[in-house]
């Protein structure tokens, strides 16, 4: 076994083909990741961590892959970014207003996806389909657009009184779930929701939601030749090698023979990939 790249850890690279190709990402070097599938491969963490943002060495990595000080200052680490419906952008007190200009006061999509089971998501615009692959979904369907972050979160809200907002990972890494009518489904949730949704075009004005109609459910196939059928989670934290037959790649997930990885779960920390 070879020693490839080092570096430090970002979340894997994914494109949509008829399989997704993924890439791992240390450092400057980009491995693709598909063509280790039935491989032998070492990943090595080698107890340093840096910060994503300002590269500053840390004893510590908060909220995927930043220090402290980091954490505590950017407009990305703030709360509301886990409650978009708490976004305080137009209350003028964004941490980074310029950030938040561009990543919160743009367009949004409210989705359905199939990951581990039927669930109701929100991402940027510009991020569809990324944001379903790493959420390891197999099937996704937009369902509306509105015009910013907050105006998602309340959507989001309204919705998750009807279905589930949340993945199973345990179960996402199990195998591909059991196929949806999506349509159906966003047809239902819309018409459950009929009197939220007129009562926030009346609030937010007439042309900030509208639905998104006439899109076929996106399906989504993974690079996986064997699911586990326990899961086992690895930890870089607890033992710096991870070290199997590297059995498939679902979300953010890398599935070993010995257990699964979250690589994006420690982005920023120093690895060296052997194969």
């Amino acid at each position: 076994m070879q020693e490839h790249a080092k570096g430090i850890v970002r979340k894997m690279s994914a494109r949509l083909e008829d399989t997704v190709a993924y890439s791992l990402r240390l450092g400057d070097h980009a491995v693709s990741a598909n063509d280790l599938i039935e491989k032998q491969v070492k990943l090595e963490f080698t107890g340093e961590i840096f910060c994503v943002n300002c590269a500053r060495k840390t004893s510590k990595s908060f909220n995927q892959g930043f220090c402290y000080p980091c954490f505590q200052k950017l407009a990305a680490c703030d709360s509301c970014i886990i409650h978009p419906e708490r976004c305080h952008f137009e209350q003028g007190t964004c941490r980074e207003p310029a950030w938040g200009e561009q990543f919160c006061m743009q367009d949004h999509i409210v989705y359905l996806a199939n990951s581990s089971g039927l669930k109701v998501g929100i991402t940027r615009a510009t991020q569809v389909p990324t944001r379903w692959i790493d959420q390891g979904a197999t099937q996704a369907l937009p369902v509306m657009r509105v015009r910013t972050r907050l105006q998602s979160g309340a959507l989001e809200v309204a919705f998750k009184q009807h279905v589930a907002d949340k993945t199973n990972w345990r179960d996402m890494l199990k195998g591909t779930a059991v196929t949806l009518d999506m349509p159906a489904e966003s047809a239902r949730l819309i018409a459950s929701c009929r009197d939220e949704i007129d009562a926030m075009t009346e609030s937010f004005g007439e042309f900030a939601l509208s639905a998104i109609n006439g899109v076929d459910t996106v399906e989504i196939n993974y690079p996986v030749v064997k699911y586990p059928e326990k899961i086992v989670s690895q930890n870089f934290d607890k033992d710096p090698c991870v070290e199997g037959t590297l059995l498939g790649i679902k979300g953010q997930y890398l599935l070993f023979d010995t257990g699964v990885i979250n690589l994006r779960k420690f982005s920023g920390y120093e690895v060296a990939v052997s194969y």
